[in-house]
């Protein structure tokens, strides 16, 4: 039940989400100020955010209302008509374990995080994955995933699930809904979130079970998948692109646009699409074939800085420190296997 691709960065918040929280008192413009974002941003259906922005409108949430279980009070009082069109769907499912793949597939059609399912020994472990360097994930937002899964249950058997165990990194709240609503042992202060539910109620019957509307909205959200996933796709495009203009000696955005066949002016559209520029895939493509030739211990850094485009060793130097906070040299110690850990000549950025 995992998924095997992670998405791009790119998140939607649904008109259902910023309506449950505003039923339960908090204004949207509110939410998105604290956050550091557009105040109107909720009222345009088509805006995409970025992981660190959506982890922004989360803390925002559960510093707002001061309530830890604001997350969980989302789900539960938002009826099934009014959730996302995954949970909907999934409420037509044959099961709970037909009910648990569509959700877990749809979902990325908001958030590029993976929910992880590991099978063993009678018992399901459910994590969640999200992109490389986008922080930890807010609390508030990794117990609403966890309710979402659970409510999805109880509202598809019409019995009361529960997961058998859950371990959560907050700390305990004083008071709050998470044992309550979830009705098994709740460790906090733990270094991983996860729940953890019985395999065999995922054979429960789901009660509206229904194939003909299956039949209805599973082609409309299959194709939506499709699109969004062909869109995250171009900036893998890109980004390949890039690391052949590295080896040609170039990496402006014409090169890279008239090797994808594109006009400038398209492809910094479709880039901005999936709410990037072209400035930031550069620097993630420099960073990410950077730390890989660094990995080479045989590459010398005032080559990795020429095959990363910079005009001289300092002009890498400088960037990489800004990436990860210590030097070319220093973060090759650190991370290169032992044999490779002392490359053959000395590095020669100014320190």
């Amino acid at each position: 039940m995992t998924i095997t691709k992670m998405p791009a960065d790119r998140c939607k918040l649904p008109a259902a989400f910023w309506q449950s929280i505003e039923r339960l008192g908090l204004q949207p413009p509110a939410v998105l100020r604290q956050a550091s974002l557009p105040a109107t941003l909720h009222l345009d259906e088509a805006a995409f955010i970025s992981t660190p922005q959506l982890f922004a409108v989360w803390q925002a949430i559960e510093s707002l209302s001061g309530d830890p279980g604001f997350g969980i009070r989302m789900v539960c009082d938002t009826s099934s008509a009014r959730h996302m069109m995954a949970f909907v769907s999934a409420l037509y499912a044959a099961d709970f374990r037909d009910g648990l793949e569509r959700i877990v597939r749809y979902k990325r059609l908001c958030s590029p995080d993976r929910l992880l399912m590991d099978e063993k020994n009678g018992e399901i472990a459910v994590t969640s994955e999200w992109p490389g360097g986008t922080g930890p994930e807010p609390y508030i937002s990794v117990e609403a995933s966890f309710a979402l899964l659970i409510e999805l249950g109880r509202r598809g058997t019409g019995q009361r699930i529960s997961p058998l165990r859950m371990t959560l990194r907050r700390r305990a709240p004083g008071t709050g809904p998470h044992a309550a609503f979830f009705g098994c042992p709740v460790r906090f202060g733990a270094d991983e979130d996860r729940m953890v539910l019985d395999a065999s109620s995922l054979a429960l019957p789901f009660l509206d079970h229904n194939p003909e509307m299956l039949r209805m909205v599973g082609p409309a959200l299959a194709a939506a998948l499709h699109e969004f996933e062909a869109q995250a796709n171009f900036v893998d495009q890109v980004k390949a692109a890039l690391r052949r203009a590295f080896a040609a000696g170039r990496s402006d955005i014409a090169i890279v646009a008239r090797e994808l066949g594109l006009s400038e002016r398209t492809m910094q559209r479709r880039i901005t699409a999936e709410g990037k520029t072209f400035r930031m895939l550069l620097n993630e493509t420099r960073r990410e074939l950077g730390r890989q030739l660094l990995s080479d211990g045989s590459v010398e850094v005032g080559e990795v800085a020429f095959l990363l485009g910079y005009q001289d060793a300092n002009s890498f130097y400088r960037a990489f420190r800004e990436w990860e906070h210590v030097s070319p040299s220093q973060w090759r110690l650190l991370n290169a296997p032992r044999s490779d850990a002392m490359p053959g000549k000395p590095e020669h950025a100014v320190h």
